[in-house]
This record gives C-alpha cells, structure tokens and sequence, in this order.
C-alpha cells in the first residue's frame, strides 16, 4: 500500500496565458488528504472559485484542455501542469491563479516538475487509491483512436503522423516507473506551425503564443534558435498532454493508454467512456507491481532525483 502525497510548501510563479497573452501569477499550496487537484481563480467571488479538475468539469478541447465549475468560472491550458501533477505523484494540492489560464511556462512541463520539487513532496496518512483497468475500451474519430487496456504498471504509448517532413511519422513507449516521466518526457514542448499561428493570432487566439514556449516550424524548417530537444520531441510532448488528460480521472490509472493521432477532445472522450462503464475498472489501494528499487510516478524514490532547472 502507497500514501497520498501533497507538497510540503506553497511555491510561486509568473507566466504568460498562452492563447491571452496576459500575465499570470500561480501559486501551488499543499492540500489536505482526498482534496485532488484543486485549481482556484483568487480574482474571482471566492464563493465560486474553485474548479475541482476532474475529466467531467471540461469545457473547451478544441487547443487545450479547458475546465470549469457549475458557476461557470474556467481555467485554460491545465494540462501540462497536470501531467507534472501526475509524474510526481501528487495527489492533493491547490492551485491559486489569478487568471484563466495556467501560465504556459516554456510549452512542456519541465518547469512545473521544477517547482514541484522546489516545494517537495510529502507523504500524508491516507492510502492512495488507483483506478485499475479490467477491459479493453477504445475510442475513434476519424484515423485518430485511444484506448486504455488492463496492465500491471501505467504505460503510455503514442503515434503520430504529419504530411511535414521534419516531423513525419514517430512513435514513443514509456512505462511511466523510475523517474521516466521526469528524465524522458516532461521537457518535450508543444508544438506548431507559423501560418497556424499568424492566422490564430489574427483571430484573437495564442496571443502569448512565440519561440519562447512552443516549438515553431516554417515548412520543414524548426525556427527555435536551440533546435529540439528530442528529435522525436513531437511524440513525446502527444504522450505529455495524454498523461496530463488522463489525470482528470482523479486518481492514477493502473493500465495501458496507446493514442493514434488522439488529441484533447478524444482522449477526454476515452475517460468519459472508460468510467461511464462501471464493467471496465474498478478502484483500489494496491498499488502496481514493483521491484525494491523501482520508483517515480506511483512510487517517488526515497532519494530524490537532482531538480530540473527552469
């Protein structure tokens, strides 16, 4: 049996809103057992701030991953920092904002695993629970498919493909124990295309889009001054935003997730459909099979892994 965790200390930050432009400041406050991820809007009535992030509170899909309380009150661009949440094993905290959107940081979620470990994490009294996957449930639209299948660990696997030669066709598989998520995922950043991005701003939209926090191709051409950080950066950043999506569940998932082009709007539709099927999972506080030196995501190790720097 593992515990819930939640961090030890508050800890700070400013960004920009990727698709606002506007600046936003963000602080992540420990929380108490069985909270989940809690993000609130301190600009807003505080009677109505808080938004529970959780698959069924979503909004928006279309660029982001978008929730919202039954006040109506919203917080754009959770993702990253959920799959943060998630690859630390963070079960419990709040998230202070006082704007709708999370700032975007550098496009991945390096930044976010650095404060968190910044802040560092605790272990709290109550056992951790885990959503465990009994069946196989898959989804489609079009040639974009998810599926989340029974196993004995949390796997992510990805695939996708772009007509674009610099990016072409790519694959990833990760098993997310030991640190992966940290050392082989969290610092692949989102990605886009110039004209995409003219014509978005012209619409109003990633306003606080640049070279600064996204990886920007013209043609074949990637335009950032320091290349890619991974040659298959593309991929991985589709596995980071799958595992900041499923993170929604409210609580980890035991099992294997394999996404073919998926994006926010399906892999949100796979949560609804996985949990509406009270056949295909079911909870428990054992957690997944490991081995004494095994740790991450599910099992943080006992020493910590040297922090990413911002």
């Amino acid at each position: 049996m593992t515990f819930q965790k939640t961090l030890r200390n508050s800890i700070s930050c400013t960004g920009v809103g990727v698709h606002s432009g506007d600046v936003v400041n963000m602080t992540l406050k420990p929380a108490p057992a069985g909270t989940g991820i809690v993000f609130r809007r301190v600009d807003v009535d505080p009677t109505v701030a808080d938004i529970p992030a959780r698959y069924d509170a979503t909004t928006d899909l279309v660029m982001c991953t978008t929730i919202a309380n039954d006040a109506g009150v919203k917080v754009g661009t959770v993702e990253h920092l959920m799959a943060a949440f998630s690859g630390s094993g963070v079960d419990n905290a709040i998230v202070e904002l006082d704007g709708p959107e999370v700032p975007v940081m550098d496009g991945s979620s390096a930044p976010f695993i650095f404060l968190i470990e910044c802040a560092d994490i605790v272990e709290q009294s109550t056992p951790r629970q885990f959503i465990k996957v009994l069946k196989e449930v898959s989804v489609r639209n079009g040639d974009a498919v998810a599926t989340l299948s029974p196993g004995d660990n949390m796997s992510v696997s990805f695939e996708i493909a772009f007509d674009n030669k610099r990016i072409g066709q790519q694959n990833c598989s990760f098993n997310l124990r030991n640190g992966i998520f940290k050392n082989e995922i969290a610092r692949a950043r989102t990605f886009g295309f110039l004209g995409e991005l003219e014509q978005l701003k012209a619409m109003g939209l990633a306003k606080g889009g640049s070279l600064d926090n996204a990886i920007v191709l013209s043609g074949d051409e990637v335009l950032n001054e320091e290349g890619l950080r991974y040659q298959d950066e593309f991929v991985r950043h589709k596995a980071l935003d799958a595992i900041g999506d499923l993170y929604l569940a409210g609580a980890p998932i035991i099992g294997q997730f394999h996404g073919v082009r998926s994006g926010h709007a399906l892999n949100n539709k796979l949560l609804n459909t996985f949990l509406k099927d009270e056949s295909a999972w079911c909870y428990t506080t054992e957690a997944p099979v490991r081995s004494s030196n095994v740790g991450g995501a599910y099992w943080p190790e006992q020493k910590a892994a040297a922090p990413i720097t911002a």
